[in-house]
């Protein structure tokens, strides 16, 4: 990733983190529905449990009912650890997936109480399936006094469901954002180091 993108990923991460769990609330469902009806059918759901009672307990119980469902945290964590998984223990990989989904799971919740997105509308463009196990679901998202951001879900169908597997906020990906991040962290001390330093973000954060 170059500076450039860098830091304009850095710049939209806050609202992503919010508006992409917004977007995405509920956007797995049965095998025969298209993912982006679900999309549609549910983000006024999150709306306004968010307008009507943003207390923190709220927000982790949006979070933990609507978006916790539906992304594949093990595959998202193998994807974003990249040569790191490879390299883990069973017993590694189970805490990396753990520590990694406390990260992102918090991360928003604080950005879901960081401003008021009631008034957030996402526009869902269709997505082509036509029997393929992979998709990706292209949403617009806008928000008064706000520029609109693209916001796509890479999903992959996982027994009957389709589950987010990365993200990507004008088409930077979550994952390899990520990536970067591990492998600096593998760097310093394998895999274990990479795991603490999961576990104490997620401290710093509690």
């Amino acid at each position: 990733m170059t500076e450039k993108r860098h830091l304009r990923f850095k710049r939209n991460i806050r609202q992503f983190l919010a508006l992409s769990a917004i977007a995405i609330a509920g956007a797995v469902g049965a095998a025969d529905t298209a993912p982006e009806a679900v999309v549609r059918e549910t983000t006024s759901d999150v709306l306004a449990a968010i307008a009507n009672n943003p207390a923190p307990a709220t927000l982790r119980q949006v979070a933990e009912s609507k978006v916790v469902p539906h992304f594949d945290f093990r595959k998202m964590t193998q994807l974003a650890a990249g040569r790191v998984w490879n390299q883990a223990t069973p017993e590694q990989q189970t805490q990396l997936v753990s520590e990694f989904q406390r990260l992102l799971v918090r991360s928003y919740t604080q950005s879901l109480g960081a401003a008021n997105h009631s008034a957030a509308k996402v526009a869902v463009q269709p997505s082509p399936v036509s029997g393929s196990d992979e998709t990706t679901v292209r949403t617009t998202v806008t928000e008064p006094g706000r520029r609109p951001v693209a916001i796509d879900y890479r999903m992959a169908k996982s027994d009957g469901n389709w589950k987010v597997v990365d993200v990507m906020v004008e088409n930077i990906s979550l994952v390899t954002n990520y990536r970067d991040w591990f492998a600096t962290r593998a760097k310093e001390g394998g895999v274990e180091a990479v795991i603490r330093s999961l576990s104490e973000k997620n401290r710093q954060n509690a």
